[in-house]
């Protein structure tokens, strides 16, 4: 059963800082194919996050910014030391996210305006196939075929202060957290585990695997 179509792909290659947007994209064993694949790691030793990477919660601009030089700048403006590295994936939990339109839509009514759906960092952006109606939490424990992909959602996503940032300047919106918290239980989008490498694409179809529950 199709219910979906994938409307935009991302991926964020270093962590915390700007997406970059694909027409197709390799899902591997561990991951889509260069996505967080290096990191800006806090270099101060009374910081609370010596040695650990450096998260878009820390700083408003992270997610506005291609390189690794200018994060290290922003970093130093702030008195934080930043290294890059690179080598491993750096995920905060499931190396794939998933983001529905119409659950952005919630949230869009909720604020009173569009919102960019790089706010909430997805890897995978789903046009709905009508009647497709649920939300997150729905979802956890359903297999999904995106594209050649085979991926299983394992969890809802939290958000955190991110969401409040814009993309584009790094301004700051605090009702759009205040409205995910309270309405709906600070839940957009959704972790995925992945059961089969595979391509996805622009246009590829998002579909259940098995009975659907509408």
């Amino acid at each position: 059963m199709q219910i979906g179509t994938v409307a935009a792909l991302w991926r964020y290659p270093v962590k915390s800082l700007a997406a970059e947007p694909l027409a197709a994209v390799e899902i591997e064993a561990d991951g889509l194919a260069g996505d967080r694949r290096r990191a800006l790691l806090v270099g101060n030793a009374k910081h609370a996050r010596y040695g650990k990477p450096f998260r878009g919660k820390e700083h408003h601009l992270l997610h506005t910014l291609t390189t690794e030089q200018a994060a290290c700048d922003v970093g130093a403006a702030a008195g934080v030391v930043l290294a890059p590295i690179g080598g491993e994936r750096y995920f905060d939990a499931e190396p794939v996210s998933l983001l529905w339109d119409s659950w952005l839509a919630d949230v869009e009514a909720l604020v009173g305006r569009p919102l960019d759906p790089l706010r909430f960092r997805p890897n995978i952006f789903i046009r709905a196939t009508p009647p497709f109606e649920r939300r997150e939490r729905e979802l956890v424990g359903v297999t999904l075929t995106v594209g050649e992909s085979v991926l299983r959602v394992s969890a809802t996503i939290g958000r955190c202060v991110t969401t409040t940032y814009d993309v584009a300047t790094g301004d700051r919106d605090p009702n759009v957290l205040r409205a995910v918290a309270l309405q709906r239980a600070n839940t957009v989008g959704v972790y995925c585990t992945i059961t089969q490498p595979g391509a996805v694409a622009l246009g590829d179809a998002v579909s259940e695997s098995g009975p659907a529950f509408w």
